[in-house]
């Protein structure tokens, strides 16, 4: 009886350090996204990218290494930094500053002026390259715990079936195994046709699925955070037509306004 006693308070004890380390865990990604280090327009898209359920959703913790790729402006940037800032590492995967394309080096130049602006926040954030189609130098064979993207595989279509092989085959190396891949992505209505380079910006679920599967990772888990049942997919100048970006102006703009950002697709793959 004595024994059963001491098994049954040990295994409360544990379930109490686990639910505080989570509780822990959720307090500090909160915080992150609180922080005033963060721009405040970024701040306000917040109801739209839904930075706490995504992440959360991915499974983030603050020990993992986790790479960001392509991470344009830096918007989640700012709240992943802070976040693996003390406990755990994060990899920057973007523009190579020895790009032989000036616009490139002039993004990968961009990212680092805004990193180096504000160095209580940044300075422990590494920096790798991943430009495709020409160079994928961001992390060891698995050494990582995570690698997201966010809004990109658009963008690399036009690169071709073969370099989107070796694309998703370098973050499939770059990961541990048992690593998650997150994805989120603008999604193409399944009854519109999929152009061959994603140029509306959107994407068929169902293909990203099987260019992740292609590689060898396994869909573990799909979400409809970032939804937007009012997008239909169907713009003149593409996704870019919506909010933030207004590529038509002042044309429709309370339209769009209103549509509010696009319908994204959020999908969480393990590597086996």
């Amino acid at each position: 009886m004595k024994r059963t006693v001491l098994a049954a308070l040990a295994t409360t004890a544990m379930l109490f350090s686990a639910a505080g380390a989570i509780a822990a865990e959720d307090a500090a990604l909160k915080a992150a996204i609180a922080a005033p280090s963060r721009t405040p327009a970024n701040v306000e898209r917040d109801v739209y990218r839904h930075p706490y359920e995504t992440l959360s959703f991915f499974g983030i913790k603050p020990t993992m290494t986790v790479v960001e790729l392509a991470p344009g402006g830096g918007w989640y940037t700012e709240i992943l930094a802070p976040y693996l800032r003390d406990h755990g590492k994060l990899i920057a995967a973007g523009n190579d500053l020895a790009s032989p394309d000036a616009n490139e080096r002039k993004g990968a130049e961009r990212y680092m002026a805004r990193l180096n602006a504000k160095p209580e926040v940044y300075n422990k954030v590494a920096l790798g390259v991943f430009s495709p189609p020409r160079k994928y130098e961001f992390a060891p064979a698995g050494s990582v715990d995570m690698v997201l993207t966010f809004r990109n595989i658009h963008n690399w279509m036009e690169t071709g079936p073969d370099n989107l092989k070796t694309l998703f085959g370098s973050v499939y190396t770059s990961l541990k195994k048992g690593g998650v891949f997150g994805v989120v992505e603008h999604r193409l209505p399944a009854s519109k046709v999929q152009d061959k380079d994603a140029s509306t910006g959107y994407m068929h679920e169902k293909y990203v699925i099987g260019l992740a599967e292609a590689a060898g990772f396994k869909l573990a888990d799909k979400s409809e955070v970032n939804a937007n049942a009012k997008d239909n997919g169907e713009h003149k100048g593409g996704v870019w037509a919506l909010p933030p970006t207004y590529a038509n102006k002042d044309a429709d703009r309370e339209m769009y306004k209103a549509i509010g950002e696009s319908d994204r697709m959020t999908l969480k793959f393990v590597k086996p």
